[in-house]
């Protein structure tokens, strides 16, 4: 019997909608209207064996992003649960877990921190991640001073070199220079080549899920349209984005 890595179910997770409303309107109104609510996740409900690579595709706005960050411990959900079965967990995503006043050392430090590694193992890997991720002297100047290229290099040398059971992939490898793409993604294929290791990655880019993934799911509206074979998924979401 396979052994589970994440269960999820009957998630759903909605978001207050940001429309421009007066103040004046927003009194008036008292309580918030359901309407005001955004689903972005709806009853969602999978599990992941252990060791297994799954892609998530789907247009913008389709959830991907919200479920992955809710699996990552960055969101609570409305309803529903998410077992990781005493697994440790890490979010590779631009624009989180960052404090953007430190600096990219000290930043290392306190996602590997969140991250459940104590400060001694930290210090044992801190060159190899800076050595990685190829910022040279910004490695010690304020995170908010990174473009989003030098973001992305810093959380994924962090995730690679310090690693966990379980990966949550958002984007991340479609970011940077062409040199550092390529880096990143021989190094995805060296982590994810162990058979213990579990991985999600949302993406937009269809050779890169149908290179690494065992299984593709894709997401529509919130919702699970389907899950498969990487062809046979990808294939169908191609031909219904046509």
């Amino acid at each position: 019997m396979e052994e589970i890595a994440i269960e999820v179910n009957h998630l759903s997770i909605s978001y207050k909608s940001l429309k421009a409303y007066s103040i004046k309107k927003m009194l008036l109104r008292g309580k918030s209207n359901k309407n005001d609510t955004f689903e972005a996740v709806k009853d969602v409900s999978f599990s992941v064996p252990k060791g297994e690579i799954w892609g998530i595709i789907g247009k913008n706005g389709s959830g991907k992003s919200t479920m992955l960050k809710a699996i990552g411990g960055i969101f609570s959900p409305d309803q529903g649960s998410i077992d990781l079965k005493g697994h440790s967990v890490s979010l590779l995503a631009i624009g989180v877990g960052f404090k953007v006043n430190l600096t990219g050392r000290e930043n290392i430090m306190l996602v590997g921190l969140l991250l459940g590694f104590s400060e001694k193992e930290i210090q044992e890997k801190m060159e190899s991640i800076i050595e990685f991720s190829e910022l040279g002297a910004f490695i010690d100047k304020p995170v908010r001073t990174y473009s989003s290229g030098m973001h992305s290099k810093l959380a994924f040398s962090i995730t690679a070199i310090l690693e966990t059971d379980i990966m949550l992939v958002d984007e991340v490898l479609s970011v940077g220079d062409e040199h550092f793409k390529k880096k990143s993604m021989d190094k995805m294929r060296t982590l994810i080549g162990d058979a213990n290791r579990t991985v999600l990655i949302v993406s937009h880019s269809i050779p890169t899920l149908k290179e690494l993934c065992s299984k593709v799911m894709w997401m529509h509206d919130g919702e699970i349209r389907m899950i498969g074979e990487p062809g046979e998924v990808l294939g169908k979401y191609k031909e219904f984005m046509k």
